[in-house]
């Protein structure tokens, strides 16, 4: 079985929520701890996308900066995908406080099915949610040197495997996995729901 590499984004600039979000508390924790909960021992080797090493080198994990800085989210997926150890990397953002691990650890095993594997709820894949192989990196670094940054905007190049919602279902009936807080208000809702 190959090895595996889990990446947390950690580079967004935040600007819905006006600070940096790895670091907004719900229920008393900073939002990057409870993504961490959620992934713990889960592959071989965890590292953080940030292009702020200082404010995360309490986590002591390996940390890399953007290699095609300010090209968005696909800029670091593509990062993660290349500072990565193993030939698969599970890519989650830093906002999404209510991973599934079951619903992980599925997409996982599913990983040899694509050169993607990304749930799709709600008719929309979920690519901040998502494993992606190293076969990816020239279609990803295509789109980003012609500045086409939509995550999705390389899938046509690749195979992709979407986990449906029905799958999904299974393990996350009310598809929570996906709700990232992105501002104020959206905390506030949170907090109120716990």
């Amino acid at each position: 079985m190959t090895k595996v590499t889990v990446a947390i984004l950690a580079g967004g600039k935040s600007s819905r929520m006006g600070r940096d979000k790895s670091f907004v508390e719900l229920n008393g924790r900073f939002l990057i701890h409870h993504v961490l909960d959620s992934i713990q021992g889960l592959g071989d080797e965890q590292i953080l996308i940030t292009n702020k090493p200082n404010d995360y080198a309490f986590l002591e994990l390996p940390m890399f900066a953007d290699v095609y800085p300010d090209h968005g989210s696909l800029g670091g997926i593509y990062t993660a995908v290349y500072h990565a150890s193993h030939p698969h990397t599970l890519v989650i953002a830093c906002d999404m406080p209510w991973l599934k691990r079951p619903l992980l650890q599925h997409m996982l095993n599913q990983r040899h099915t694509a050169h993607v594997v990304v749930p799709r709820w709600d008719k929309y894949p979920e690519p901040l949610h998502a494993v992606y192989s190293k076969a990816c990196l020239p279609a990803i670094e295509e789109k980003l040197q012609a500045q086409q940054l939509k995550i999705t905007s390389f899938f046509g190049r690749v195979s992709v495997h979407f986990v449906e919602r029905d799958t999904i279902a299974q393990f996350d009936p009310a598809g929570q996995s996906f709700t990232n807080l992105n501002t104020p208000d959206e905390l506030q809702g949170a907090q109120a729901k716990r």
